[in-house]
Parts: C-alpha cells; structure tokens; sequence
C-alpha cells in the first residue's frame, strides 16, 4: 500500500529541446534518491527511460515515460518527454497528468524552438512551470546571457532560485539559505528579486516585507509561492549538470518543497457534457469519493497487449475496482494495478487522488477516456489540448496481395497510442495515407510496423488535401419527382449558401415557414448536403467553410421521402454552388527552418522559387540561423532531400499547419481538369 497521501504527491514532466539532457536528468534524480545504484548512459542504450529497442538504437526518446521515486517523505512522479518536434504530440499528451512543466534547456544551445513552444504551451494552459538550465560545467558558455535571453523572451517572471557556482561545478541555494558566491550576479540579489516577486501575490505578506521591514522565512513563502506559480507570475530558474551531479541535491529540495502538489496546482478543466452544453465539472480529490482518473498513454504491445497510463483525479482505485471506460455500460475490473519505472511494471494495492498508476491487457482502453466507478460521472471529459495538425503523408503500398486488412490494423493500433498519428482512407483514390508531424515520425512509425507486427510496406508521397469552398452568396433549389408505377418519390428545396470565415467549417441553418417542408425531412436534406461537402463539388475535395440555409420547399402528402429530399437537397447544393464562385483551397504551412548562416541566402531563393514567403530570419540556435516562413504544402515534396542538399545536410526544419488559402487561378483549373465526378443515378 501506498505510503504516502495525496499531499506527499509531486508530478512533473520533463520537457524540452531534443539532447538537452532529460533522459540523463531522469537518471541522475532516480540516484540520487537511491532508486538506481548507478548512472545509465544514453549512447550505452542502458536507461531506465529509454528503453525500447528503436529509442536505444536512435539514442534519444522516442515516447513518454514514467518513472517514480521517494525521497524526504515525497512521491516524485517525474515523465520524461521526447524533445523532437516530430513526437510533439506524445510530449503534449502527457502533461494533464502533472501539475509543473520542468523546460530542460541545454546551456550551450541555448533557447530553439522547443523550448518556446514548451513554455508558450504551459502557460497557455495554465500549468505551474520551471527552467532547468542544465549541462552548466561544459566549457565556453555564457549563463548570465542566457538568463537575460530568457527573462527577455519569456519576461521578468522567469527568476533564478539558484545560481552556478566555481565554473558550475556546484550549485549555490538563493531562496532557503541565500549563503555564498555565485559565478554571476549575486545570491542576495537574486534572493530579494525573487522575494520581491512571491510577495506581490500576498498584499499582507508585502506589507510585512516593505512597511515594517520584517525578514521573511520559507514556511511563510509557501503558499504565496504556490499562488505565484499557479498565477504564472513566478518561473523558477534551476542549475544542474544532470552528468556530473551538480545542482541535483538543490533541484530536489525546490520540487520537494516548493513544487504544487495535487491539492496545490491548478485544476485539469474537466467538462461534463458534449459540444456546446458542455459545463465545467469540478472534481474533489477526495480519497473516498467516486473515482475519476484519465488516460494519458496507451501502449499497444502485439504480445503483451494494451497498457494504459493514467492519472487519479478523484477516489481511490483498487486491485478489485470495477471501472467504466468513458460513456460504456460494461465495466472492466482492475485485476492488476501498477507503478511503472520505465519498462518495469510494480504491483501495487492501490491508486490515490493525484498519483499516476497503469493498467495492463485491457483493450477497451483509449488514450484521453475518462475512467470512473459511478454513471454520475458518464459524458465526463478532459477539455481537449491543442494537437498540432498533421502535415507530413505518405501514400501506404502493400507489398503482398491480402495484407491490407493487417495493416490497417496495425496502424490502427499505433495510432491509439499517439494523438498526432493520422491514418486517412480515401476510398475514391484508393489511397491509404499515413500522417504525422515530420519524416522521422513517419519512419519511426514504419520501423515499428516491420518490427512489432513484422510488416513489410512501400510507401509514396500522397495526394495533397486539397479543400473547396464557395466565395460569394448564391440561390438555388431543385425539385426530386420520380413516378414509376405505385408510390413515387417527391421533394422540392430552396436553399441559400453562404461563405464563412476559414476555419469555422459548416453551418446548417432551417429558415422553413409555414411547414413549407415538414421538419422530419430537414436530416434527410442535409444528409445530401453533405453528401456534397464529403465529396467535393468541382475538383473532388472536401468542401469547408460553407453555411447552408435551407428557406423554402414542397412535399406531397403521399410521395415525399427521405430518399427524394436526399436528393433535393445535393442537387440544390450543386446548383448553388456552380453560382457561388467556388475555389480550391491549399494547405499552407508554417515552417522553422535551422541552416547554417553561409546557407541563409539559397533557402530563402528556394522558399521565394517555391512560392513561400520568408516571416522573419535571424534567430540563432547554437551556430545555427532561424528561418520562418509560411509556403504551401504542395510545394514542401521531397524538401528534406532539397534541404539536406542544399546544406550539406546540415539542416533540418519542423511545420505545422497555418491554414488554408485559395490556389492561383491556373492551379485551380489545372486541378480541377483532373477531375472526374462518378454518375449519379438517383
């Protein structure tokens, strides 16, 4: 049984830059509270957190993973994140289960791209966070700027609460007992900046420091030092060398005493409810009240099974708890409940309110369910987090006749367990493709599918997902009359189609009077609307960004049926949309492109040749320039290659998904020439 409650409880998440040492931090915390008896190498493959075949192979994080540890009466929860931005989505999957974000940030590199996505993303939503600047005893760095970089670029909040000392050799405390000299600035100085910000949350804690002069001590800081995190008014910035130890002892006392635990840190926003009737639901982190826990991670393993991750908001789970997937009616029972350190799975009695605990070989699981005991909890859910989009594809082959139906599972399965994995069937094209956010994500996918299900593909780029949309009002209707002998087939539609703002998707509005169509036909007429936005109108795309309002009609008393306005309704649709000035939309992409500086003039030529359009340039990783630069997806084929070539391989870049935006007329005409509606025979 658990030794610890609720309030003993720290989780935290890793996260960061790729090689900023996380993995290595991970391993030096396990030590250091004596979980491990000794350092794991990531070059050795002998990690506690990277432990599967392809991450010891690639030499860094390929997924999230968990490890635990005890120290001075605490429960430390630590996930250790992926730092590449191709497994973005596993890194932001996992955060819901912890209350703090720890940004790992290299000393020598500096500040990337990960970094200020981490932070921008932490605060967004609210969660508590804090800077590891880690690596702080190589040679030739300049922490003092480093810090002042940070404080610029993330503002005046971000305050060291301890600083390097003898050329980060050690680590000198600047909050318990400010005591000693640092390699920059001052301890006292640092000591009062911090002070000085913890206070302001806490208008009686401030006047006692300003007005009467009264010294304060930790015990008092605690909880305005709580509020200031949770409030993001306060980013605490740490110094460690994960590889030679220094600054471990002091990260340890910051998150053992300083760090909300599950009572302390902002609650996770769950809602009860679907779409728009959707409520805050607020749970009670009580030990005996109904159980409510989410699923964070699931792990699809051939042979052992699903194991699923998940973190107990409410209630206590048992070996014997019976336990309601999301909405289902059928329980599962827990036969089995575990602490994880990395791949080794330790038995447990139970799961508390704020701890994270797994499951194994339960195939009703889902990463993002909601698991609970009662039906007062059905429709209940985590307010969903802001994925990426999915910009790289690649068009799957199969090598052997019969096998498509394997591979559609296994890539099903790998899908489950990562938010960011898209699997897309387009039935028309007879075109599977695979989608993910970069070509290493995609590979690592491909390698898994060969290793784990021992499936052999080929692969090809796909078809851009190209869009339709309409740019100006337009009316039309369409009378369905069919009499072939006994019952026949009526409904007639008027309806009005209207441009929306990109992005805000379709809108279908009733605008009947006077019973013009009954009411029980409306579904049918969108139905065959979106028979329409399914399957494109002018060059075979999905249309978006179109309300449909449906004014006026006819029916028979005897003849109408849902078939007839089904078909009224598409062919109004058509109508209306040949007067509406349709479009071809393209996906244009954003994206961060890192090249040495002597590269900076042939990329940006490249983007301006392939119609992209440089946002800004100039900003440095390490050695490295920042390019930024918007470009459509269809111009972005084979651009790792280009890049590599161009750079001496040198080069790398990440994008995302900016929006969609209408092609040149001549690419409109030339898409839509390839175009080819199938008959349509009502």
């Amino acid at each position: 049984m658990p030794h610890y409650q609720t309030q003993d409880i720290c989780n935290l998440a890793l996260v960061g830059q790729s090689s900023a040492g996380k993995t290595t931090l991970t391993e030096r915390l396990l030590l250091q509270a004596g979980v491990i008896n000794h350092l794991g190498d990531v070059t050795k493959g002998n990690t506690v957190s990277d432990f599967s075949p392809l991450e010891k192979e690639h030499g860094h994080s390929l997924a999230a993973s968990l490890v635990s540890l005890d120290h001075n009466g605490k429960h430390i929860n630590i996930l250790d994140t992926p730092g590449k931005p191709d497994f973005f989505g596993h890194t932001l999957s996992v955060l819901p289960a912890v209350e703090t974000i720890a940004v790992v940030i290299d000393a020598h590199t500096g500040i990337d791209m990960v970094t200020r996505r981490m932070l921008e993303s932490a605060a967004s939503l609210k969660w508590c966070r804090m800077i590891i600047i880690n690596k702080i005893d190589q040679t030739d760095l300049n922490l003092e700027e480093l810090v002042e970089e940070i404080r610029e670029e993330f503002g005046g909040e971000c305050l060291p609460i301890n600083l390097p000392a003898n050329n980060g050799t050690e680590v000198v405390d600047c909050f318990f007992t400010p005591d000693g000299h640092s390699d920059f600035s001052s301890v006292s100085k640092a000591h009062n900046q911090i002070i000085d910000q913890v206070v302001e949350v806490d208008e009686a804690l401030m006047e006692l420091y300003l007005e009467q002069g009264q010294a304060l001590n930790p015990e008092q800081l605690h909880d305005p030092f709580e509020k200031a995190l949770r409030d993001g008014h306060l980013v605490p910035i740490c110094f460690v060398s994960a590889q030679s130890g220094a600054g471990i002892q002091e990260l340890l006392d910051i998150i053992e005493r300083l760090m909300p635990n599950p009572l302390e840190g902002n609650p996770r926003p769950f809602l009860k409810g679907e779409g728009k009737e959707a409520q805050p639901f607020v749970l009670t982190a009580k030990d005996d009240d109904h159980v409510v826990a989410h699923v964070f991670k699931v792990t699809a393993d051939p042979f052992l099974g699903k194991l699923g991750l998940f973190r107990v908001h409410q209630g206590t789970i048992t070996k014997e708890s019976q336990l309601f997937v999301g909405d289902g009616k059928k329980p599962f029972r827990v036969n089995h409940l575990f602490k994880l350190l990395g791949k080794q799975q330790v038995e447990i009695s139970k799961g508390i309110p704020g701890d994270i605990c797994a499951v194994a070989k339960v195939d009703v699981l889902h990463f993002d369910a909601v698991l609970h005991d009662s039906h007062d909890e059905d429709y209940l859910h985590l307010k969903s987090l802001p994925f990426p989009e999915p910009m790289y594809g690649l068009a799957i082959i199969t090598k052997r006749q019969g096998d498509e139906q394997k591979i559609n599972s296994a890539l099903q399965r790998l899908a489950d367990e990562d938010p960011c994995l898209q699997i897309e069937h387009h039935v028309d094209l007879n075109e599977t493709v695979l989608r993910g956010l970069g070509e290493l994500h995609l590979r690592i996918t491909l390698e898994r599918l060969q290793r784990e299900f021992n499936i052999d593909i080929d692969t090809r780029p796909p078809k851009i997902a190209y869009r339709e949309t309409i740019s100006k009002n337009a009316e039309a209707f369409h009378r369905h009359k069919k009499q072939s002998g006994g019952a026949g087939q009526f409904g007639e539609v008027h309806l009005r189609i209207e441009p929306l703002k990109r992005g805000e998707g379709f809108d279908f509005v009733d605008e009947i009077v006077g019973g013009a169509i009954p009411s029980q036909y409306l579904p049918a007429i969108e139905k065959g609307v979106r028979q329409v936005l399914d399957s494109g109108a002018i060059a075979g795309y999905k249309m978006q960004d179109i309300r449909v309002i449906v004014f006026d009609g006819k029916h028979h008393p005897v003849d109408s049926k849902e078939i007839a306005f089904v078909s009224a309704g598409k062919k109004a649709f058509l109508e209306a949309i040949k007067k509406a000035t349709p479009l071809v939309l393209e996906p244009l992409v954003n994206v961060e492109i890192i090249v040495p500086e002597s590269n900076m003039g042939a990329i940006t030529g490249d983007l301006a040749s392939k119609r992209g359009r440089v946002l800004d340039s100039g900003g440095r990783v390490s050695n490295m320039v920042v390019i930024r630069a918007e470009i459509p997806l269809a111009e972005l084929n084979d651009y790792t290659t280009r890049l590599k070539s161009m750079t001496g391989g040198q080069g790398y870049f990440t994008m995302e998904l900016s929006r969609y935006e209408a092609v040149p007329l001549p690419i409109q005409q030339q898409i839509c020439s390839l175009y080819k509606p199938k008959d349509d025979q009502d």
